[in-house]
């Protein structure tokens, strides 16, 4: 089995010899890949739609690893048993929805050594969530695949060391390590809001939302002198 780039980088966060709650498994490939890397001894994949979970069950049996990977029908977390699991993936879908879960297990948050996080959609947002809910983000990643962009992080319990409207925005580890994917989003991302703004240019009634557009180029700046220490930028 070959994963994605960016399931890759997502089954590269999870910590080794964790017992794996996989929430939103879809086709149980991140746990399938780590049982049979040896990286962890067992796993729970678990999806709120019978469908996604009838094909993850049948990847497990293909894969001969129903004795160690089980499925389970769940909304979230909410099927999981406290004591079942070490570490929490929770990927490929919206910030808004990953946090839904997490607020609505609350009880659980205490059993979990670790968790790992690949949110499709507000970012920031979700970043923002984990710090005031008292999670710390130990780690962070961001792939390019197929024209798109995926960040990553891991996080634990604990107190959050984000001070900055950038660090939430586009990650502090990210920032701080000069991650070369999130160069390369910068760029991408100051030339396609330059080229909104021009457009805008002159149009009644688009005051606010050049406003907007520029405080996001004045981040995107900020961001970018992480790099141009090292002249990267």
């Amino acid at each position: 089995m070959q994963l994605s780039k960016r399931l890759q980088a997502v089954a590269a966060m999870v910590p080794a010899a964790s017992r794996l709650a996989d929430v939103g498994t879809d086709h149980a490939y991140v746990p399938i890949w780590l049982v049979r890397q040896g990286m962890i001894p067992s796993a729970i994949a678990m999806d709120v739609r019978e469908g996604p979970l009838g094909r993850a069950a049948e990847h497990i049996r293909a894969a001969g690893l129903t004795d160690y990977i089980q499925t389970r029908l769940s909304d979230g977390l909410a099927e999981l048993k406290n004591g079942e699991a070490d570490c929490v993936l929770i990927a490929g879908m919206g910030g808004p929805l990953m946090r839904r879960i997490l607020e609505q297990s609350r009880e659980k948050w205490a059993g979990i050594r670790a968790f790992v996080f690949q949110p499709q959609s507000e970012v920031e947002e979700f970043r923002r969530f984990l710090d005031q809910a008292g999670f710390y983000i130990t780690g962070e990643d961001m792939v390019e695949e197929d024209g798109k962009y995926y960040p990553m992080m891991s996080a634990v319990r604990g107190q959050g060391d984000y001070t900055k409207d950038v660090e939430f925005l586009f990650g502090k580890a990210l920032l701080e390590a000069r991650h070369p994917v999130l160069l390369d989003y910068l760029h991408r991302e100051q030339d396609a809001y330059r080229r909104i703004l021009d457009g805008l240019a002159g149009r009644k009634g688009s005051e606010a939302r050049q406003e907007e557009i520029q405080h996001y180029l004045e981040r995107i700046k900020e961001a970018a002198g992480y790099f141009e220490e090292q002249g990267d930028y």
